[in-house]
C-alpha cells in the first residue's frame, strides 16, 4: 500500500496570549492534541486505508510578496557544523533545515508527510519502500537519485564516521537502490517511530562530497532544499539566497515551489538584550529562546509580535531511588505533594507552560489526558514523612543543577525549606555531573528531558528504563530508577505495531512512574519567540526549528 500526504490543513497554533499567567493543562493539551491527532498513526502506515489522496499545490495567498532578506537572531554563539549528518543541537538543525531536504518532514502540528519522497510504503514490518520525486536538483545542479539517498545513510550508519545523526536510524539494518528512483530501507524489527526519526537526516548529493570529502562539505554544503549556501562564518553568521530551481518541498505544505525570500541570513546573539534591541530596531526580523520576564518589555513595543508554542522539555527533580530518604516511595510522593509546581511555573516561567502530571510532556503522542498532577499539598505531604519516620526536619539533601536549572532549583529549595526540609542547592558543570549522576552519587538533580520525536520511544528508553540493558537504555535515567514492569512495557511500547497496544502500554507505564514518584514532576514550559510585524506565514515550532520556506515579508 503506498501512501502520500494526507489532505488536511496545516494546523498552526494562532498568536500566543502573554497576558495569561497560566496556561491550563487541559487548553495545553488541546494544543497537543493537533500534534496527536496529525501523527498518532504516522510511525506505522500500514493501518492507512489503501485509497491514496492526492494534495495539490496551493497557489499563494492575496498579499504574498516575493522577494527581501529576513535576518533571524539566534540564541547561540555558533553553530557546529553544516554537515547534516554531524550535528545534534537545536540551532544548527535550524540553519540546516533550509539548506537540505530529507525524505520526509513534519508539519507544524507535527505530522510525518512525504518531502523529497513521493510516496512510501510498508513492504512488511520491518520494510519500507521510498519513490522518489524526479526532477529534484541539488544547488549545484546534479539530479538526486537512489545512489543519492543509499550514500547518505551508509555515511550516517557507518561507525567509523561516528555521525551524530546515527541515533536516528539505529534500528536501520540497510538501505538499497532498488532503481534510480526507488530506495528499500530494511529494519532490524518492528520499529514504530522509524518515520518519525527519518525526519531528522537530510540527503546529501554523492558525487559532491565524495568529491571534496567531508570538511569541505560542512563548510561548503550542497543541499536539495529551499535555500543554498552563500557564504558565512560558523561563528558568525550564515547568509542563504533563494534557489531559483527548488522542486517545491512536501506537497502538503505551500508554497510549492520556490520560496518567498531572496535571502535568510542567520546571525548569532547569544545575549538576550542584544537580540530584543536588534529586532526593536529591525536589524533582525525573528528571535528565539525569549526568557518570560522579557516579554512584558516586547508586548510595549508596537512593532513586534510574540508567539508560543508547545513546549517537548519536561522540568524534572530527579530523587536518587538508592540512597535514603528517597529509597521510600512515600518520601518521593511527600515530595511531589510538597512542591508547589504552579507557583514554580508561574514565578520562573511567567505563566508560559503546563504541570506535569507525570513523566511524559503533554505534547507527546502517547501523553495519557487522563492522569492528573500529584497537586500542592503540603499537609498530605507531612502525612506521607510520617508514615515513612520522617518529620520534615529530618529530610536534608543537596539538588545538584547547572546553568539555567540553578534559578528552578533554587526556588524548589525555598519551597521544601519553607515546609521545614533542610535542602540546599550545588551548582556544577554538567559534563563533570553526568558520571556521577549514572554513578548514583549524587541524592537529587533538577534538569529537563527533550522529545523531539514526538514518540515516547527514545525519551523514555532514555530516561525510565533501567539502565545497562543496551548503550541507549536508561543513559539519562539520574534517579537510577528501576521496575520491571515499567521495563517491559517500554519494550512492548518500543517493539509493537499494533496502536492500541502501544497506546494502552504507554499509559501504564506513565500511570506507574507517577506512583513510583523517581523524580519532583514540576512543569513543561512553553517556547517563546518574537518577530517583526513584516514577517508573514511564520510560526514557531515545539522543537525550535525555524522552516522559512513558506516565510515572507511586508512591505511595511
Amino acid at each position: 500500500m503506498f501512501v502520500r500526504a494526507p489532505e488536511g490543513r496545516r494546523g498552526k497554533r494562532g498568536v500566543g496570549h502573554p497576558g495569561e499567567r497560566v496556561l491550563s493543562r487541559r487548553a495545553f493539551l488541546r494544543l497537543a492534541g493537533l500534534a496527536a491527532a496529525g501523527a498518532a498513526g504516522a510511525g506505522c502506515r500500514r493501518a492507512v486505508p489503501s485509497a491514496t489522496v492526492d494534495v495539490r499545490a496551493t497557489a499563494p495567498a492575496a498579499g504574498t510578496r516575493f522577494g527581501g532578506a529576513l535576518v533571524v537572531g539566534m540564541a547561540t554563539t555558533s553553530v557546529v557544523t553544516l554537515d547534516p549528518a554531524a550535528y545534534s543541537d537545536r540551532a544548527t538543525e535550524t540553519v540546516i533545515r533550509n539548506i537540505f531536504d530529507g525524505l520526509v518532514t513534519r508539519t507544524s502540528d507535527n505530522q510525518v508527510i512525504p518531502e523529497l519522497a513521493k510516496e512510501y510504503r510498508w513492504v512488511d514490518d520491518a520494510t519500507v519502500e521510498f519513490d522518489l520525486k524526479q526532477g529534484v536538483r541539488f544547488h549545484n545542479g546534479e539530479d538526486l537519485t537512489a545512489d543519492d539517498v543509499v550514500f547518505t545513510f551508509e555515511r550516517i550508519l557507518n561507525q567509523d564516521v561516528g555521525a551524530q545523526r546515527r541515533g536516528f536510524v539505529q534500528e536501520v539494518s540497510g538501505v538499497d537502490r532498488v532503481s534510480d528512483h526507488r530506495v528499500r530501507f530494511h529494519l532490524r524489527g518492528p520499529w514504530p517511530v522509524f518515520l518519525q526519526m527519518l525526519v531528522h537526516n537530510q540527503i546529501v548529493p554523492k558525487d559532491y562530497v565524495t568529491r571534496v570529502g567531508d570538511a569541505e562539505f560542512a563548510r561548503k554544503p550542497v543541499g536539495c532544499g529551499p535555500f543554498a549556501f552563500v557564504e558565512g562564518d560558523l561563528h558568525e553568521q550564515i547568509v542563504l539566497e533563494r534557489y531559483p530551481d527548488y522542486y517545491g518541498g512536501a506537497d502538503m505544505l505551500p508554497p510549492v515551489g520556490p520560496p518567498y525570500l531572496d535571502e535568510v541570513v542567520f546571525t548569532f546573539l547569544p545575549d538576550i538584550s542584544e537580540r530584543v534591541q536588534a529586532l526593536a530596531n529591525g536589524s533582525v526580523h525573528i528571535i528565539q529562546s525569549v526568557p518570560p520576564h522579557i516579554v512584558p518589555q516586547l508586548i510595549g513595543h508596537p512593532n513586534v509580535m510574540i508567539k508560543t508554542a508547545v513546549g517537548t522539555r519536561p522540568k524534572l527533580l530527579d530523587l536518587n531511588v538508592t540512597v535514603p530518604p528517597f529509597d521510600d516511595v512515600r518520601v518521593r510522593r511527600a515530595l511531589n505533594y510538597a512542591v508547589d509546581a504552579n507557583a514554580l511555573l508561574v514565578d520562573v516561567a511567567g505563566g508560559y507552560g503546563v504541570v506535569l502530571a507525570g513523566p511524559f510532556s503533554p505534547a507527546n503522542l502517547y501523553s495519557d489526558p487522563h492522569l492528573e498532577p500529584y497537586g500542592y499539598d503540603p499537609e498530605r505531604a507531612k502525612s506521607l514523612l510520617a508514615e515513612a519516620g520522617y518529620k520534615p526536619e529530618d529530610v536534608a539533601f543537596v539538588i545538584d543543577a547547572y546553568g539555567p536549572y540553578v534559578e528552578i532549583a533554587e526556588a524548589v529549595s525555598g519551597q521544601l525549606r519553607a515546609l521545614g526540609m533542610d535542602v540546599t542547592v550545588r551548582a556544577g558543570d554538567y559534563a563533570e555531573l553526568v558520571p556521577q549522576l549514572l554513578n548514583c552519587e549524587r541524592q537529587a538533580f533538577l534538569r529537563d528531558w527533550g522529545d523531539s520525536a514526538f514518540d515516547p520511544v527514545g525519551y523514555v528508553e532514555a530516561k525510565w528504563h533501567t539502565r545497562g540493558e543496551s548503550a541507549s537504555a536508561g543513559r539519562g535515567n539520574y534517579a537510577c530508577y528501576s521496575n520491571p514492569d515499567v521495563d517491559a512495557l517500554i519494550q512492548v511500547g518500543a517493539s509493537g505495531s499494533d496502536e492500541q497496544v502501544r497506546r494502552e502500554a504507554y499509559s501504564r507505564m506513565q500511570r506507574m512512574v507517577q506512583e513510583d514518584a523517581p523524580a519532583v514532576f514540576l512543569y513543561v514550559p512553553q517556547e517563546i519567540e518574537a518577530a517583526s510585524d513584516k514577517v508573514r506565514n511564520w510560526e514557531p515550532s515545539p522543537d525550535s526549528r525555524i522552516n522559512l520556506h513558506d516565510v515572507w515579508l511586508a512591505d511595511s
